[in-house]
C-alpha cells in the first residue's frame, strides 16, 4: 500500500533578493532571501539554507515526540540546535553536514539509555533528514528534570 502526501509552497518575488513563501494550507507567511554570505544577500531574513536546516531539526523533534509517546518515555523538555555546513563539492554548493545538539530532561534517570536510544532512532528515521545527502550527526545531552 502506497501513501503519498503533497505539500505546496508558493514563492513570490518581492524585490532585490527577497521573496515571500506561503502556502494555502498555512496561516503564516515567511520572508525569504539570499543569505548574506552570497552577493546581494541580506542579513536577518530566513534563507533557503536556514529553512533546510530548520526542516531537518523540526523533523527530528516531531519524530522524537511521536516515538517517545509510542514508547511511553516521559520527558519534561526537549531542545535541539542544528548546524548545517555549506560547502562547495564537485563544483556545486550543498549542505554537506548537519549536526544536531539535543538537550532532553527526563524525570527518571533510569530511563536515560532508553531516551538516548529513542533520540538516535528519531534521527535515523526522520523523513526530512533521510531525503538529504548530508552527513548527519547527533550529540545527546540528557539530564534530570
Amino acid at each position: 500500500m502506497s501513501i503519498t502526501h503533497d505539500y505546496e509552497v508558493d514563492i513570490k518575488w518581492e524585490q532585490g533578493r527577497i521573496g515571500m513563501a506561503s502556502s494555502d494550507a498555512l496561516d503564516n507567511r515567511i520572508q525569504v532571501a539570499t543569505p548574506p554570505e552570497f552577493k546581494g544577500g541580506i542579513d536577518g531574513i530566513w534563507s533557503p539554507e536556514h529553512l533546510l536546516v530548520a526542516a531537518a531539526n523540526s523533523c527530528l523533534m516531531t519524530t522524537f515526540l511521536a516515538i517517545a509517546e509510542n514508547s511511553k518515555l516521559e520527558f519534561t523538555s526537549f531542545d535541539s540546535k542544528a548546524k548545517g555546513k555549506l560547502e562547495m563539492k564537485d563544483g556545486k554548493y550543498m549542505i554537506s553536514e548537519i549536526h544536531f545538539e539535543t538537550y532532553l530532561k527526563i524525570p527518571d534517570m533510569e530511563q536515560k539509555q532508553k531516551a538516548e536510544r529513542l533520540l538516535h532512532k528519531s534521527e535515523n528515521v526522520c523523513l526530512i533528514s533521510n531525503s538529504l545527502n548530508a552527513i548527519r550527526t547527533i550529540s545527546i545531552h540528557i539530564s534530570k528534570g
